[in-house]
């Protein structure tokens, strides 16, 4: 007994001895108990050049890679790589060359792993644009939970989303990954993705870094085509594009990507002022900022760097850290430090705001995904539920004559269209995993929704394009016998998003007249639109009894929009972006500046008025709108008011309402736009009940404006609160 207790000590003692000696030989960086800025000043002062220059890369993993060959992959990618687009949706691969960084490194430094999750990774959301017009932040955010959880569940850290670019050009492809024309719009709703990738902990097991694109003014493209100049004022720089960034930023966002354009001159990527003075002087951002894709050679192409050398030169020192698939910084980084061209300072700068994200993200003490099964990670029944809820707040209701819809009193229903059986185009660009066969069709989710009941027959009509109508006929047979013709028309998925200009909005005339064809039936006809952009409908609504605009809604569009059709749902969505009468009016916008005649300079040949302004959007039921009420006509601009209106639901549905509120300033130092939103809200009211909805003036927030660099200014004087066709004037008085 004495023996083995003996025994049982000396074990004791020789485990405490090399647990004391591992501790001794543990780095401070390996050790979660120490704060995240020690650990990393520890690493970085272990790190060569070569190892700094390496986390500042991005290749690119799983594209095409096949499963019997899984080690090629692995073994070509450098084990101090510092990130990777992961193109695979399971870990396995991930945890292979994650494990390859954690051993075979010298330092141990995981890899951070991104990919493009725009509005969804499996569950596919409506795109952004189509988010914007719910008016709904929260749902937003738990949609952008959802896709996190997604993710990271399937070795995905890092989402190149959102995209917050202001947008006022319909022919730009890109409007479909943001929320539209409005710059208070767009930074509420990436404050709600922020939130919702990164949660409250981006270390948590289903939190994933959000990354702001693209920094700044892509938006303002020339007439819309990718990739190209924009001519952007200080000014507007300030009060239009740049708002959104700073509200993200300051509610936490752990990345920013550079933007493709050149702005008045100076390329995004290579723009030290917005770079560094603004993002990093002014508004304190401690992560970093990533290229786009090949952005800095293409520094080159723009005309402002001779090699690729000089382009990193360019942009690294303008506050580029990561460099996304250009091997700029991989092969001339280096030798740009040991010139003298790039600091010390500078490098180790860059390295610590990616160590920075690394070490928040958790990567360092759990740097592996576990490896789950496909069914406990993609299109659980609450991440449907909120796909549903999400694509069916954002239908917005064009146009109801004659009450034409809901369809409650009907036998026999023509589903027509190339899109109502369509399942792949519902999902919209930038998809991510997203398979089309986990999507209903517009046509099986009417027959569904309205049973055996209802008689629902379906033909194509046509196709998106071409000149082909020998469907036609087919088609009309259909609408002869319907009691309503429920025509799907719409754009292709890839007609929208990156480098899918278009120099036209309309829909491809083979659609429009293929609803001309089904008018001449006499029937009621409902058009259901699928789009990545505003169209040009100003031909289409003349022959249309109801148009209803469901965008790219996602896996569950189908199913939300027959539910619409059946009433079960009452429509809610609000435009987040002008339908133009035509393409010729375009740019067109709410929020433009005060005209020098009001009442002149109009178009001679169109209406000079949009189709459907920003904020529009029709009910099945009725709103009435009280008058404003201010608990003060005057107030200080260190004091805060409330303004109200009482809205009450006049018709016989139960429906949700979105009151914007706007403020305006006649006279200014500086000319102002005729309007601006500044708050928003949307409430669920009963038929015949009324809500009280009240916004919070602060004039600092609320009534001022900002100049050329950027500084927030207040002037006393009138100012006028507008809700609708309501309003009320305010004076704002001296201290």
């Amino acid at each position: 007994m004495t023996k083995q207790i003996t025994l049982l000590t000396a074990l004791m003692l020789i485990s405490n001895v090399l647990s004391a000696q591992t501790k001794k030989t543990k780095f401070l960086y390996q050790d979660a108990r120490q704060p995240v800025e020690v650990r990393i000043s520890d690493l970085l002062g272990r790190m060569t050049l070569e190892e700094k220059v390496m986390q500042l890369n991005q290749y690119t993993l799983g594209r095409n890679d096949n499963a019997n060959n899984m080690a090629d992959p692995v073994n070509d990618i450098p084990a101090e790589i510092g990130s990777l687009i992961y193109f695979s949706s399971n870990a396995e691969l991930r945890n292979r060359v994650q494990r390859r960084a954690m051993e075979q490194s010298r330092l141990g430094i995981p890899i951070i792993f991104g990919y493009d999750v725009i509005h969804g990774f499996k569950t596919i959301y409506p795109i952004s644009l189509a988010q914007a017009c719910s008016w709904n932040p929260d749902l937003v955010q738990q949609a952008t939970a959802v896709a996190a959880q997604e993710s990271r569940m399937s070795g995905v850290d890092w989402t190149f989303s959102p995209m917050i670019d202001v947008a006022r050009d319909g022919r730009w492809g890109r409007v479909a990954e943001g929320y539209g024309e409005d710059p208070y719009t767009n930074g509420v709703f990436a404050v709600a993705s922020v939130k919702g990738y990164q949660g409250k902990d981006l270390s948590g097991p289903v939190s994933v870094a959000a990354c702001l694109k693209h920094y700044v003014g892509y938006g303002a493209s020339e007439a819309g085509r990718d990739y190209v100049y924009t001519e952007i004022s200080d000014q507007t720089l300030w009060n239009t594009y740049l708002p959104p960034y700073e509200a993200a930023v300051k509610a936490g966002a752990a990345t920013l990507m550079s933007s493709f354009n050149d702005i008045s001159g100076t390329p995004g990527t290579a723009n030290t002022y917005l770079l560094r003075t603004v993002l990093k002087e002014q508004w304190k951002h401690d992560g970093f900022v990533v290229s786009d894709w090949g952005a800095i050679e293409q520094l080159r192409s723009q005309g402002v760097a001779k090699d690729k050398k000089e382009a990193a030169l360019k942009a690294f020192n303008a506050g580029v850290e990561m460099d996304m698939m250009n091997q700029s910084y991989d092969k001339h980084l280096a030798a740009l430090v040991k010139e003298g061209k790039v600091t010390q300072g500078v490098l180790d700068d860059a390295v610590k705001r990616v160590l920075r994200v690394k070490f928040r993200l958790g990567l360092f003490d759990k740097p592996y995904t576990p490896e789950i099964p496909e069914k406990q990670r993609f299109l659980l029944p609450q991440s449907r539920a909120i796909a549903d809820r999400l694509a069916e707040e954002s239908i917005v209701l064009l146009k109801n004559g004659h009450n034409a819809l809901p369809l409650t009193a009907v036998k026999n229903i023509a589903v027509i269209g190339p899109m109502s059986n369509s399942k792949w185009h519902l999902l919209g660009s930038w998809r991510a995993h997203g398979n089309a066969e986990d999507a209903g069709t517009i046509y099986d989710n009417i027959k569904q929704e309205f049973g055996n009941k209802v008689t629902v027959t379906n033909a194509q009509g046509c196709d998106f394009d071409g000149t082909d109508q020998s469907g036609f006929a087919d088609a009309n047979r259909l609408a002869q016998n319907a009691d309503a013709v429920v025509i799907c028309l719409g754009e292709k998925a890839n007609w929208s998003g990156e480098n899918a200009s278009r120099s036209s909005i309309s829909l491809p005339a083979i659609q429009e007249a293929l609803v001309a064809e089904l008018k001449k039936s006499g029937k009621p006809v409902i058009l259901l639109i699928s789009s990545g952009r505003p169209l040009d409908l100003s031909r289409l609504e003349p022959m249309c009894d109801a148009i209803l605009s469901m965008w790219q809604p996602g896996t569950t569009g189908g199913k939300a929009i027959a539910e619409v059709l059946s009433g079960k749902a009452n429509p809610s969505g609000k435009l987040a972006i002008t339908f133009p009468y035509s393409s010729g009016q375009i740019p067109i916008y709410y929020n433009h500046r005060q005209s020098a005649r009001p009442n002149q300079g109009k178009y001679q040949d169109i209406p000079s008025k949009p189709l459907y302004e920003f904020g529009y959007g029709l009910s099945y039921t009725t709103f009435d709108y009280a008058e404003l009420k201010a608990s003060s006509s005057s107030i200080k601009v260190n004091e805060t008011l409330t303004v109200e209106v009482a809205v009450k639901n006049t018709g016989n549905r139960d429906g949700m309402e979105t009151v914007h509120w706007y403020i305006s300033d006649p006279v200014s130092s500086i000319s102002r736009p005729v309007k601006e939103l500044k708050f928003f809200q949307k409430q669920f009211i009963r038929k015949g009940e009324t809500k009280v909805f009240s916004f919070q003036v602060d004039p600092k927030r609320d009534l001022g404006f900002v100049n050329a660099r950027g500084e927030k200014f207040v002037e006393e004087g009138d100012y006028y609160i507008i809700v609708k066709d309501k309003k009320i004037k305010l004076e704002l008085l001296k201290e």
